[in-house]
């Protein structure tokens, strides 16, 4: 199982970005999903969560700003950030709880991460 995040890169203060990430392998099922960020010098920190029911969560810094979606048969979780702002400036990881067999545990797994830098 691996999940794959894209969408990264250099944005100015105030726009906007879009990462997705794609789990892909031998999955039976998907339950939570969500984007937590580390920057520089700092822990990493939950930044959305999804539930596999479509309940949502986000951290204070970013509510209003990012909209977390997913699409359950592409295996797929997006992070939409508008009005992006240089404390945003983080590597960005994706994590899924997934189960890879009926009678198996749910366990996390995590994309390899992608920068987003918000810089003038």
């Amino acid at each position: 199982v691996q999940l794959q995040a894209s969408g990264g890169g250099l944005v100015q203060p105030g726009g906007s970005l879009r990462l997705s990430c794609a789990a892909s392998g031998s999955i039976f099922s998907i339950g939570a999903m969500g984007w937590y960020r580390q920057a520089p010098g700092k822990q990493r920190e939950l930044v959305a969560i999804i539930s596999s029911v479509g309940s949502t969560n986000y951290a204070d810094s970013v509510k209003g700003r990012f909209t977390i979606s997913r699409d359950n048969a592409k295996r797929t979780v997006d992070l939409q950030m508008d009005d992006l702002k240089p404390e945003d400036t983080a590597v960005y990881y994706c994590n899924m709880m997934m189960k890879t067999g009926r009678w198996d545990s749910s366990r996390t797994y995590w994309g390899q991460g992608t920068l987003v830098t918000v810089s003038s």
